[in-house]
């Protein structure tokens, strides 16, 4: 029982991080307004390791390494700790777990990477519906724009209904299903 309860408090702790950090990333690269409330809020939270990560590590490709890597450092942490609690034997198991430890980090991020996606095009699609003028609501078109904007161009408004969140969100669920599953029963096959 203690177990449990351990293990959701570590879960939630390093993913709400590990959303602020993939927040700050996705804000840069869709280009999100950062005048506003939600954005100050992001940026402020993680300021603490990506202004002296930004020293380190420039950005490279138009990406912002420095809110990538504590975002997977992050995961990386919360799969750790998981596994500790779990009363895994690290000091048994040796160096040879590493790369499942990291493969297993890397399918977590990916899941809840799909999964804020899967949020923001909720949550775009109910303020569309029930409040467009929201102060919230440029915010939310553009973190949704970049997945949604595929396939607006491939599925029709029908009805002046647009249907392309639902194929979106029906993509982004059969990506959970299929790689991001595989990768990770691949990786505890390593780790275990």
């Amino acid at each position: 029982m203690f177990s449990d309860a351990a293990q959701f408090l570590l879960r939630t702790l390093f993913d709400l991080a590990a959303c602020a950090f993939f927040l700050r990333f996705w804000m840069q690269w869709a280009r999100v307004p950062f005048h506003n409330p939600f954005a100050q809020f992001i940026v402020r939270v993680t300021d603490f390791a990506v202004k002296p990560l930004r020293r380190l590590l420039p950005g490279w490709f138009g990406l912002d390494w420095a809110s990538l890597l504590p975002f997977f450092i992050a995961e990386l942490l919360m799969v750790l700790s998981v596994h500790w609690v779990m009363g895994y034997p690290f000091t048994v198991a040796g160096g040879s777990v590493i790369p499942g430890f990291l493969l297993l980090a890397l399918a977590s991020s990916l899941r809840l990477v799909l999964y804020l996606l899967m949020g923001f095009i909720v949550l775009q699609a109910i303020l569309s519906w029930i409040n467009p003028f929201s102060p919230l609501a440029p915010v939310f078109y553009a973190l949704a724009r970049p997945v949604l904007a595929p396939f607006q161009k491939i599925v029709p408004a029908m009805g002046g209904i647009d249907l392309s969140p639902l194929a979106a969100l029906i993509v982004v669920q059969l990506l959970l299903i299929a790689p991001v599953s595989g990768l990770e029963r691949y990786a505890r096959g390593l780790v275990w």
